[in-house]
């Protein structure tokens, strides 16, 4: 039988450090959305280890999405709902309503248009103190930006020059338009950050 389940490396080294840090983010219980859930390695990983919540995974791409159902079947969770097919970029998503929105590793491979609607739809669709949780490399005012994420940087442009990485008072200004906070920002090992805005 041909084993579906996409994986990557980097889920496996991250997926921890960003648990702990959705542990004192997510709220005990309701639906959290994933957008761009990828290979839906993150997802299962998540809903195993917090059980009361309900995940949603999404992604645009069809290989994706057999992929976490692939793993979902895999690890018999009863709280991952079937992967939705949602490209950011077109709206509205099919979608009306979530506890929390997770978006791991979208916004720098991805055009720019993207991120706008990301933070349109989640101010569309979070409530009033809900979670928006962003994992990812980004620039930081004032803060010299760590030589591998510059290579990382125009390893992207090369693939597609829409992509590369973003800076944060960029993304935290979409974000304030859309009616979130200020950002709550954690370092994260490898030059990554995790970026909690809420919904006000």
């Amino acid at each position: 039988m041909t084993d579906h389940r996409l994986q990557y490396p980097a889920t496996q080294r991250n997926r921890d450090a960003i648990l702990e840090v959705l542990r004192g983010v997510l709220p005990p219980s309701g639906l959290v959305l994933e957008i761009a859930s990828g290979s839906g390695e993150h997802i299962v990983h998540f809903a195993n280890a917090l059980p009361g919540l309900t995940f949603q995974p999404s992604d645009p791409e069809d290989a994706a999405r057999v992929s976490i159902a692939a793993w979902t079947l895999e690890t018999d969770l009863s709280n991952i709902r079937p992967p939705l097919a949602i490209d950011v970029r077109r709206e509205p998503w099919p979608i009306a309503q979530a506890d929390a929105i997770l978006c791991i590793n979208m916004i720098h491979i991805s055009p720019w248009e993207a991120t706008q609607s990301l933070m349109r739809n989640a101010g569309r669709i979070l409530a009033k103190g809900a979670p928006l949780y962003l994992y990812g490399p980004y620039r930081q005012q004032g803060i010299v930006t760590a030589e591998s994420n510059e290579a990382f940087d125009a390893s992207l442009k090369s693939r597609d020059p829409r992509w590369g990485l973003r800076h944060l008072d960029d993304v935290a200004a979409l974000a304030r338009e859309a009616g979130f906070s200020e950002p709550a920002i954690t370092p994260m090992p490898a030059n990554n950050l995790s970026v909690v805005f809420r919904r006000v």
